[in-house]
């Protein structure tokens, strides 16, 4: 029984982050309607950043959130005006190829610039951990959660209670009637995905004290994001927060009741299956 609930726990902790990666997705689909296949890329931009402050000028990696946020936020922000925004109209695979030919150009640059060796974030508490109600709990894991907890419910407030927050949430339920009432959908449209890219650099700043750091990373991270959104229903916040805790605590308890090697195919059984029952998602509105 001591092995369930220490396995949920690490779940949960884990699912945290998935949560983060995921709500920076599911923003984007909301809004735009583009399907990003770079965000596992913006990602391991994240966790570059932050190895970097951290090499060159000893900045903690929870520290370092307040410069990665801005810089990825910026990052998105201009490949929104640049590339992005010319296929907004444009057919689904083309939004598609061209968000994976950015993933790519992202992915060999930092290969060219840093070769493509694993890098290691070490930090004085990487590896420690205590005791709680006989439960060891990772240090690491624990911040990562808890900053997510606190950055989530920070953009759930901005969601719900600015004008800004208020305007993106109306982009996203009908991107034509809001421009009718006034909104700058373009503006709106620069906004989601710097936010959605900013949360993915978060959460690279987040695993990066605990995961590999190599240029390749995020193309696991691209696939479980997507996992993560059609869990919860595209375009819910709430239902990716959910989506990433479900494929959090389902990775822990596979590996421990399964085999490790086979927690990723528990993860994508439990995803055809809640898509053969419940194709809108957990969370998700069914369009008719």
């Amino acid at each position: 029984m001591n092995v369930f609930f220490q396995s949920l726990l690490s779940g949960v902790l884990v699912g945290g982050v998935y949560a983060l990666i995921g709500i920076g997705l599911t923003i984007i689909f909301g809004v735009m309607r583009v399907i990003n296949f770079a965000h596992g890329d913006l990602l391991m931009l994240g966790m570059y950043v932050t190895w970097g402050l951290f090499t060159l000028f000893n900045i903690d990696p929870y520290l370092s959130l307040l410069i990665t946020a801005p810089v990825l936020f910026l990052w998105g922000a201009l490949l929104q005006k640049v590339f992005i925004n010319r296929v907004l109209d444009a057919l689904p695979q083309n939004q598609i190829l061209l968000t994976i030919g950015l993933g790519l150009v992202m992915s060999n640059a930092v290969m060219l610039g840093f070769t493509s060796d694993y890098r290691i974030l070490t930090t004085s508490y990487s590896s420690s951990s205590f005791r709680l109600f006989g439960l060891s709990v990772s240090e690491p894991l624990l911040f990562s959660f808890l900053v997510t907890v606190a950055i989530t419910g920070a953009l759930f407030w901005f969601l719900q209670t600015t004008d800004t927050g208020q305007a993106i949430r109306a982009t996203a339920q009908d991107r034509d009637a809001a421009q009718l009432m006034g909104i700058n959908v373009k503006r709106m449209s620069v906004l989601a995905f710097g936010l959605g890219t900013a949360l993915a650099g978060i959460a690279g700043a987040l695993l990066a004290p605990t995961y590999y750091i190599f240029p390749q990373v995020g193309g696991p991270f691209t696939l479980k994001a997507f996992v993560v959104v059609v869990l919860g229903g595209m375009g819910s916040v709430v239902g990716a927060t959910l989506g990433g805790i479900l494929i959090g605590v389902t990775e822990s308890l596979s590996a421990v009741y399964v085999a490790s090697g086979l927690k990723e195919l528990v993860v994508y059984v439990l995803f055809l299956l809640i898509l053969l029952f419940r194709p809108s998602g957990l969370l998700g509105k069914s369009r008719t």
